[in-house]
């Protein structure tokens, strides 16, 4: 027997006792598989070296023909990139299946491996849902001042994790984008807006009526963040940033602080959701409790 057979053997008894195993010990399952799956990845690695790239098609076949269907070419190849991944990496947690893996790594980024990772531990997301985020290229939106401070595992404010742009989809495939129509689609998919402001945002009215003297103005989105205790007045624009938009924004922000956020709330934060950045704007305007970030419509 030469060496391509034992590698091979070596492979097919480890999936094998991975599938008795599923039958046996239901509650660490998918730990078991990702064990299984980095060993059968260091054993192919192993053998690509002797026998070239062509041996995990070769596996795959046999495989596929005596243990049946699960164990493809990119199946085989994925496992040898988990192995070859992770090796040195204290990344991998056995809360995450396989195919969150197989997610991952298309990516080359660790940070925005770890990053995808970490939510999709504090939110319970799905392969599909990660697959989503990735697509959306969630953590390239992040700025890049979050960046650092993910990777120097240095606090978060509450509009650190806001992505920039804001994706915000057509889905009434509206013509002309006015500022009612923004709030619409927004409205429409009020669970992806929130999610790309970050942590512990939620609704709680649009249109809301604050009165200014004899005057009613109209906060465009009213927000209470859960996890910063505080109240977030968003402001929609499908202009270019005007210094106006940021005195209208501070005006509603301090409205909230003096005449409905309570002595135990932290102070109301202001999110400028606009078209077209202003830099000299953007520079001067802008201290930690008012932010503004980009919108695009798809």
């Amino acid at each position: 027997m030469d060496n391509n057979d034992k590698y091979y053997i070596e492979i097919k008894n480890k999936l094998i006792d991975n599938e008795v195993y599923k039958r046996v010990k239901e509650y660490s399952i998918n730990r078991h598989d990702l064990s299984t799956y980095y060993e059968v990845g260091k054993i192919l690695n192993d053998a690509g070296k002797h026998y070239g790239e062509g041996i995990i098609k070769n596996y795959s076949i046999k495989l596929t023909k005596e243990l049946g269907k699960g164990y493809s070419t990119t199946r085989l190849k994925n496992m040898r990139k988990f192995y070859i991944f992770f090796k040195k990496s204290p990344a991998v947690t056995d809360k995450l299946s396989m195919s969150h893996y197989e997610q991952l790594l298309i990516l080359n980024d660790i940070n925005a491996i770890n990053y995808y990772i970490n939510q999709c531990l504090n939110n319970n997301y799905s392969y599909r849902k990660l697959h989503e985020i990735i697509k959306s290229k969630e953590y390239e939106r992040l700025p890049e001042s979050t960046k650092l401070k993910l990777i120097n595992k240095e606090e978060m404010s509450i509009t650190d994790l806001v992505k920039d742009p804001i994706v915000i989809k057509n889905s009434l495939n509206k013509e002309e984008i006015s500022e009612k129509v923004l709030q619409e689609l927004i409205m429409e998919d009020l669970s992806s807006f929130l999610e790309q402001l970050g942590e512990g945002f939620t609704f709680i009215k649009n249109e809301y009526p604050i009165r200014i003297e004899n005057t009613y103005n109209y906060i465009d989105l009213l927000l209470f963040n859960i996890k910063y205790n505080c109240y977030v007045v968003i402001e929609l624009k499908v202009t270019k940033l005007k210094k106006e938009h940021i005195g209208q924004i501070l005006i509603y922000k301090n409205y909230i602080d003096e005449h409905i956020k309570t002595l135990n709330q932290n102070k109301t934060i202001g999110i400028i959701v606009y078209k077209e950045g202003n830099k000299y704007l953007l520079h001067y305007s802008f201290d930690n409790k008012v932010f503004a970030t980009k919108y695009i419509i798809i």
